[in-house]
Parts: C-alpha cells; sequence; structure tokens
C-alpha cells in the first residue's frame, strides 16, 4: 500500500488536565467543537485521504453492485392489532425507510398508514418511537433529523392517516404514554438549552422532566406531572397499565438495568391531571429492575433481577408493598436469562429465555406462573413480538445468521399452542443451504468459558486461509444474539469469509452477573475475552492474525480501540464505528453521564485509575508490538449526538501523530465522517450500503482478499 501522508494537526500541549495529581494533556481539546473552522478544515482533510482509498478499491464496484443486489429483498414487521385494525412495517428492498401499512383484518387488504420516505428527499427523516392510544383512534409518533436523538412527536388519526396540529419539541429519550381516555399522553423531555439542538451539539443532556399533554392543545399548555431537580441526570420511565388506572414511573440515572418503582392512582386524582403527581414510591433505591409485566388491581408483575441476576417474575401487592410481602411467580431459572414477558390473552404469559445466546419461547399461567407450552423455535433469536393483553393472538419474529426473518401467528385461544408459518422472509440469490453456523466455546485469559458464533461456507478447509471479521459489543447488559445480515451474505458467499460473533462478558447472555463481570473495575475483562477469541480462531487454522479484522460499534468501538492497542501483533485490521475512545471524559458530552454505571468515571480518583490504563485515546503504543499497527478505519457521522465525533476524531489525530510518521507504519491510519447521519437509528437504506461498501473496500485492499463470483 505505501507510505501514507497524513494532515498536520495542530497540537496545543499547553492544554493539561489534573486528574487527582497525574497530569494529562489533551492537545487535541479544540476538536471537541464540531462548529469550528479548525475542526471542519480536519474533518474535510481526513476525508480527502480515506475517501480516494477505499475508491480505489479493484472490486468496488461488485460490491456495490452485489449487496445492492442482496439487500433488495421485502422486509417485514410483525402485525400489531391497534383499535380494530392490523398495523405491520414493510420495505419492499432498497427504500430508505421502512412503511407502515393498515388493514382492515389480518387477511385484509393493505394501504400505506405512513410513509417516512416522503419526508425528505434522502431518507434522513426516520421514525423513532411510536404509540396509539388504547381505542386505537390516535397515533403518536416520534421523528428523527439526521440520525439524531433529538425527537418531534407528532399525532395521526388512526386508521385515517389524517394529520393533526399537535406538535412536541426538545424530546430525547422519551416514553409515550397514552391515558386511557384517548385524551392525551405522558412523554418526556427536556428543558430549552441554550444554542442549537440539533444532533451537532455537544452539550450535556440534564434535567429530563414528565409532561402530560392533552390533544388539540400547544405544548406550551402541556402540564409537568413529574421532576427530579436534586437529581438532574435522573431519566423518567413513565408507563400507564393494562388497566389504565395506574401511572408507573421508573427513574433510571444510567444505564444499568436498575430503577426505582413509583406509581399514582390515576382514579384517585381529584383535580385530574393539572400538576406535579402525587406517587407512592414502592422502591427507592437503585438496587434492582422492576419491568412492569401486569397487574390484577393492586397486585402487579413485575420482571426483575432483584437477589436473581438471570430474572424473575415476582407479585407486588401495592397495597402491602413492602418487599417481605413480594411473592414469586416465576423463579429464576438455573442456566437461562429471563430476556421478557409479556400479558396476552388476559391470563397468559408469553416469557423468552436466553439459553446460551439462543431464543426459547414459553406460554405460562399468570395466575400460577405455571409452564404450559413450549413453542417450537430453531437456533436463532426472537427480533420482534406483538401482543398485548387483550389480543387473543400474538405474531412473532424470529431470525438467524441464514434465516432473515420467518413470522409466526398463534392464536391463543386454541389450548394446543400451535403456531402457523405468517410470513416467510426469503433472499433472492442466496441460498442459505450452503452455509453453516457453529456455536463454540474458548476459554478466556481467567479460565471463564466464552461462547461465540461461526458463520461460514459448509466444508471449510482449516488450513489457516480464511479472512475472518470478528464482532463483539461486551457492554450495558446487551446480548448479541443471532441475526441475519443480507450484506455479510455477501462476505461469506464472495469474499470466502467467516464472520465470528464473540459473546464477550459485558452483555447480558448470561445475566447480570455476566455484564458486571465486564464493566468498570473488570472491564479489561472485556477485551481479555476478545483477544482470547481471535486466538482460538488462529489456534484453531481458522486463520491467521494478518487476516482477522475486528469489528465493532459505540462500546464495541471502545472495545476495538482498546484490543488494538493492547495487542496490534493480533489483528490484520480493525473497523470502529461511532466508538467511545476518550475515556476521561466521556461523561462531559450529551448523555456520556449516563455510561458512568458501566465505566465509572475519571472525577473519581479510583475509577480514574481503571479508565487511564485502558482509554483507547490514552493508550496508543509507540513501537505496536508486530511492526506496525493494524490498518484501522474509524467511521462516525455529524449528527451522532450518542457518542458525538470528537471521540473518533481525537483519536485519528493522536494516531496519526503518534504512528503516522513512522517508517514501518504502511497499514492506513484512516477516518470517515459522515454527513447527516447519527449513531445508526434510522440510518437511510442508501447510507447504509455505502457505509457497508466503504467497509469491505477498506479490509479488502488491508487484509488481502480474493473476489470469487
Amino acid at each position: 500500500m505505501g507510505k501514507f501522508s497524513y494532515p498536520k494537526a495542530q497540537r496545543n500541549e499547553s492544554v493539561l488536565d489534573d486528574y487527582h495529581g497525574m497530569k494529562v494533556v489533551d492537545p487535541y481539546r479544540w476538536l471537541e467543537d464540531p462548529d469550528s473552522e479548525e475542526t471542519r478544515a480536519f474533518v474535510d482533510a481526513q476525508n480527502e485521504i480515506s475517501k480516494p482509498f477505499i475508491e480505489s478499491c479493484p472490486v468496488r464496484d461488485k460490491l456495490l453492485k452485489r449487496i445492492t443486489e442482496v439487500w433488495d429483498y421485502p422486509k417485514y414487521g410483525c402485525p400489531m392489532h391497534r383499535g380494530d385494525h392490523y398495523y405491520y412495517f414493510h420495505n419492499t428492498g432498497l427504500q430508505n425507510q421502512s412503511v407502515m401499512y393498515v388493514q382492515d383484518a389480518i387477511d385484509g387488504e393493505p394501504r400505506v398508514f405512513f410513509d417516512p420516505n416522503k419526508l425528505s428527499v434522502d431518507g434522513t427523516v426516520s421514525l423513532q418511537g411510536h404509540a396509539f392510544s388504547e381505542n386505537g383512534a390516535y397515533w403518536a409518533y416520534g421523528l428523527s433529523d439526521s440520525g439524531s436523538d433529538w425527537v418531534t412527536i407528532k399525532f395521526q388519526k388512526a386508521p385515517s392517516g389524517e394529520e393533526m396540529s399537535d406538535v412536541l419539541r426538545h424530546v430525547k429519550f422519551s416514553s409515550m404514554a397514552w391515558t386511557h381516555d384517548h385524551k392525551g399522553l405522558f412523554y418526556n423531555r427536556y428543558p430549552e438549552q441554550e444554542g442549537k439542538a440539533d444532533g451537532t451539539e455537544t452539550t450535556t443532556n440534564l434535567h429530563q422532566k414528565v409532561y402530560y399533554h392533552r390533544l388539540g392543545t400547544n405544548q406550551s399548555e402541556d402540564v409537568l406531572v413529574a421532576e427530579a431537580p436534586d437529581h438532574p441526570k435522573w431519566m423518567i420511565g413513565a408507563e400507564v397499565t393494562d388497566c389504565g388506572q395506574y401511572l408507573l414511573l421508573t427513574p433510571r440515572e444510567g444505564c444499568d438495568p436498575v430503577n426505582r418503582l413509583y406509581y399514582v392512582d390515576l382514579q384517585n386524582l381529584k383535580d385530574g391531571i393539572n400538576g406535579l403527581l402525587p406517587y407512592v414510591k414502592v422502591v427507592d433505591n437503585f438496587e434492582a429492575e422492576y419491568e412492569y409485566v401486569a397487574n390484577e388491581g393492586t397486585v402487579f408483575t413485575f420482571k426483575t433481577n432483584k437477589n436473581a441476576p438471570r430474572y424473575k417474575l415476582i407479585n407486588i401487592d401495592f397495597t402491602r408493598p413492602e418487599p417481605e410481602n413480594w411473592s414469586t411467580l416465576i423463579d429464576e431459572d438455573e442456566s437461562a436469562v429471563l430476556e421478557w414477558v409479556s400479558c396476552v390473552n388476559q391470563t397468559k404469559l408469553v416469557v423468552c429465555y436466553l439459553r446460551d445466546v439462543k431464543s426459547e419461547l414459553f406460554v405460562h399461567d399468570l395466575a400460577t406462573g405455571q409452564r404450559e407450552a413450549q413453542l417450537p423455535l430453531d437456533v436463532g433469536s426472537i427480533v420482534g413480538f406483538s401482543g398485548k393483553r387483550k389480543d387473543k393472538e400474538i405474531f412473532y419474529h424470529f431470525m438467524s445468521f441464514l434465516t432473515p426473518g420467518t413470522i409466526y401467528h398463534l392464536d391463543m385461544q386454541q389450548g394446543t399452542y400451535e403456531p402457523k408459518v405468517f410470513r416467510e422472509i426469503r433472499v433472492t440469490g442466496f441460498d442459505a443451504s450452503k452455509f453453516e453456523t457453529e456455536q463454540k466455546f474458548f476459554t478466556s485469559t481467567d479460565g471463564k468459558q466464552i461462547p461465540m458464533f461461526l458463520v461460514h461456507k459448509k466444508g471449510l478447509v482449516l488450513d489457516g486461509s480464511h479472512p475472518v471479521i470478528l464482532y463483539g459489543y461486551g457492554g450495558f447488559s446487551i446480548s448479541i444474539t443471532p441475526s441475519f445480515s443480507p450484506s455479510r451474505t455477501v462476505f461469506l458467499q464472495h469474499l470466502g469469509g467467516v464472520y465470528v460473533v464473540a459473546n464477550i462478558r459485558g452483555g447480558n447472555e448470561y445475566g447480570e452477573t455476566w455484564h458486571k463481570d465486564g464493566s468498570l473495575d473488570k472491564k479489561q475483562n472485556c477485551f481479555n475475552d476478545f483477544q482470547s477469541a481471535a486466538e482460538f480462531l488462529i489456534a484453531n487454522k481458522y486463520t491467521t492474525a494478518k487476516k482477522i479484522t475486528i469489528n465493532g460499534g459505540s462500546n464495541g468501538g471502545l472495545l476495538v480501540g482498546a484490543c488494538l492497542n493492547q495487542r496490534p501483533d493480533l489483528f490484520g485490521a480493525g473497523v470502529l464505528q461511532v466508538g467511545v475512545l476518550d475515556m476521561l471524559r466521556f461523561h462531559k458530552f450529551t448523555i456520556g453521564h449516563a455510561w458512568i454505571t458501566d465505566y465509572g468515571s475519571s472525577d473519581d480518583p479510583q475509577q480514574f485509575q481503571w479508565l487511564i490504563k485502558y482509554s483507547p485515546l490514552h493508550t496508543i503504543p509507540k513501537e505496536p508490538k508486530g511492526g506496525q499497527y493494524p490498518a484501522i478505519l474509524l467511521l462516525t457521522g455529524d449528527h451522532d449526538d450518542r457518542v458525538v465525533p470528537l471521540h473518533s476524531l481525537k483519536f485519528i489525530a493522536q494516531l496519526q501523530h503518534v504512528l503516522g510518521e513512522a517508517e514501518s507504519q504502511t497499514n492506513p491510519l484512516l477516518i470517515r465522517v459522515d454527513t447527516k447521519s447519527g449513531h445508526g437509528a434510522g440510518k437511510p437504506t442508501s447510507k447504509v450500503i455505502e457505509e457497508i461498501v466503504d467497509f469491505y473496500s477498506f479490509v479488502y485492499q488491508t487484509i488481502g482478499l480474493t473476489w470469487t463470483d
């Protein structure tokens, strides 16, 4: 590839922070201002290097053509029964955003209810959250522009789709909970902030409050119903119970699966909803999570991890809410994680477990907790479900690494519980029978057994010759379960690749213990697990170090950055998407303070010591083991207000400064900054395909792939 000439970015060595007696220089602090001319010039200069290199890939046109072909298949979501109608999302193939359809009966003729593609020429306005009123007559929906977390809530009549005049702004991370009189809904918003709020700012998000909006009124008349002025970081979830009588408030302080639990009896409000609501505290600490499932009068069923790291169901009688009066409805499973529960057909519970990272689905009785049936499933994941308490039927969406999706329908009134295939999703030109998925377990540095999935052609010869994309996340109690990606089939089919997902610690694959084993002072376990995954692949002759590309996004970008720094000899390339890379200052921007529950904070002397040891920005090796740093591509978006782009900008500037001029560094150190795109949610199909083509073009040139028709 030859040497690269990188832009000379200004360094200000006088910017020093004192962390509990340790001085840390931050020479690229100026890149934290996304609006400065200097930052924009830096971004332009970086794109002028990365874009020509990526576009010079000799098979780029083939990649674009084939990825577009395999992406062009009809995609469907589960039908939802709302009011007297059914609604579902459908994408014909290459539409930038999926369209919402309505039909009068489950076998009726579908018609368009809401088409986000009409809201912007380039598809960058997307639907983010929606909720029907209890009678199905009104629909609230959130719109995001360019991938920002900021949302504008609007309203339509249903099923006509007639637009209403109500508009709610300053909304982010919001509930949408209708009162059962269909007159309005509870939602969350932040105070108006100085300066812009369009997704390109870095201002920290504090003081979220709960409001009640009455249909047909101006937002200025909305009623403030709950706030926590002494706790500016709290985000207060709001949910109306199935019976409509209670409002549940669930404050959270960060991303940990813990919340407080308060309730309001809406029927006892003498003056209606006209001010701060008189809530009753059931749980007033952050020791565990309580997720509402159902209630029979004052007896409430919650999914919880209280004394149950793999979760269980408990009953709490709000007339006797003391913990000694709580009872267990479904006990914790010895080896599977209780992922989610839905109450349907009045008295039945649909219960989804994750066992060794594979979904299992059961039906239980609400009154007794007794298991009544197991629903048949192949090896894979439930990625969609619809069914409310008053519904007599459910729909669920199954997916695997090689199955794009099967939607099942189950009539809950039949005692036999025999689901029927409602819709099977097929990809043109992809024969899944030629490929296979393996699950292997490998040993991490501390002896812990870690699962991984490997997807590849059948009959793979283990001779160390195969290019590998190794993906991981490992954080925030998020499980990475089997899912289908049309572009991944191109890597398997035409580039002879092996796609690997390592289910490292930090996620929820084995419950809260697994999560805690990869967070705070144990974060290094995530990196050790991921590096052990690569060593397993090499030892078992799937590949060699030079042919491994590691990939992750957001917290997974942190994973990739830390692993490249710690073991540059173990990987050929790394692709970091919207990564968290400055671990000393992440909590100072937008919603970053919510991640302290997983990472800790540099403001704390002990936690600073954890962070400085692995923060990618601060641990770039001057003399990388293996001779040079792996080829690296950072991907970020100018409207990412979740993990702001400054993480990627500062990291690439420091990486190029430390290693860019070294004679031995011939591997490229690149960044691609996209415009009108955010953290990932709602990204239009055209931009998704463009980014994937860039990804594979970069990998093709840096680890040496070969195209086979």
